[in-house]
């Protein structure tokens, strides 16, 4: 009798189409937890696979980020968040807004009522038990991001806040983007880590000339090597950030750019800026 693990990659791939046809999840992606994203990238992000997550400056990628690692660590993933921006201090108190729906403000100021104390000891209950890692780095290279992943054994998606840390030793910006990008999808290959990675798309508001604010593939730039090697890139665009008057608050388009394994399109957020929070407009939470 043929063992699963004396399966050929073939076996092992046609057992796997058939559990997803069966409306099983499939084995090797992880659920962002976000029901619209994961139908338009293939039920979540995959083993090996690299999605690139890029917006504006102030457009919510980082909260997005941390909302997404939030609801995989829900989901019993092991998780690691990295963050080039934050203390970890400051992670854990968004984390806590996000989760509780509690004013950003109010936790930096312990400006809370009696409902709001609840709610942070509610969401903090939540979170002891199913909370990511959580690592600092402000500046370093991918085998700083190796190294922090063997010191956390058992994880599955790693969480990068923002790509742009990892520009040291390269004289060009560009040059170092590119470089970065391209070894953090052989990182993902080699570590059989899902990876998510946030980066800065400041083009957007520089060109006043601009009609359209909303990212494109080539906004990403870093020598065309999101482009080449992302399988998935996301684009975040809220309106109210160019057109205050006319943009709808807290409307959100996160755009698919590039998808190696399906289709491009575009998913509905609501963004509750006052919470950092980002909630599914076809599927909002309880």
């Amino acid at each position: 009798m043929t063992r699963p693990t004396d399966r050929s990659p073939l076996d092992l791939a046609v057992h796997r189409v058939d559990a997803i046809a069966d409306g099983n999840p499939a084995d090797d992606a992880f659920a962002t937890g976000f029901p619209s994203i994961d139908r338009c990238v293939g039920g979540g992000i995959r083993r090996g696979d690299m999605v690139c997550l890029g917006g504006d400056i102030g457009s919510g990628k980082s909260s997005l980020a941390l909302a997404i690692a939030l609801r995989m660590a829900e989901a019993g993933h092991g998780v690691l968040f990295i963050t080039s921006e934050m203390h970890t201090d400051r992670v854990i108190e968004r984390a806590l807004a996000i989760e509780g729906r509690i004013r950003i403000d109010a936790l930096w100021s312990g400006a809370l009522d009696e409902q709001s104390r609840t709610a942070v000891g509610a969401a903090a209950v939540r979170l002891r038990q199913r909370m990511p890692a959580i690592a600092v780095l402000a500046r370093g290279t991918t085998s700083d991001v190796a190294t922090l992943l063997s010191e956390h054994p058992g994880t599955d998606v790693v969480v990068l806040d923002a790509v742009q840390a990892l520009t040291t030793g390269v004289s060009g910006l560009d040059d170092a983007l590119a470089g970065a990008v391209r070894d953090l999808k052989a990182l993902a290959l080699a570590e059989r880590v899902a990876l998510l990675v946030t980066s800065h798309v400041p083009a957007l508001r520089g060109d006043g000339g601009r009609t359209d604010r909303r990212p494109t593939l080539d906004d990403f730039d870093a020598r065309g090597a999101v482009k080449q090697y992302a399988d998935v890139v996301l684009g975040l665009y809220r309106e109210e950030m160019y057109a205050p008057s006319t943009g709808v608050e807290g409307a959100t388009e996160l755009l698919v750019r590039k998808n190696r394994n399906g289709s491009l399109g575009y998913v509905d957020l609501y963004f509750y800026k006052q919470w950092l929070r980002f909630e599914d407009m076809l599927d909002p939470d309880r």
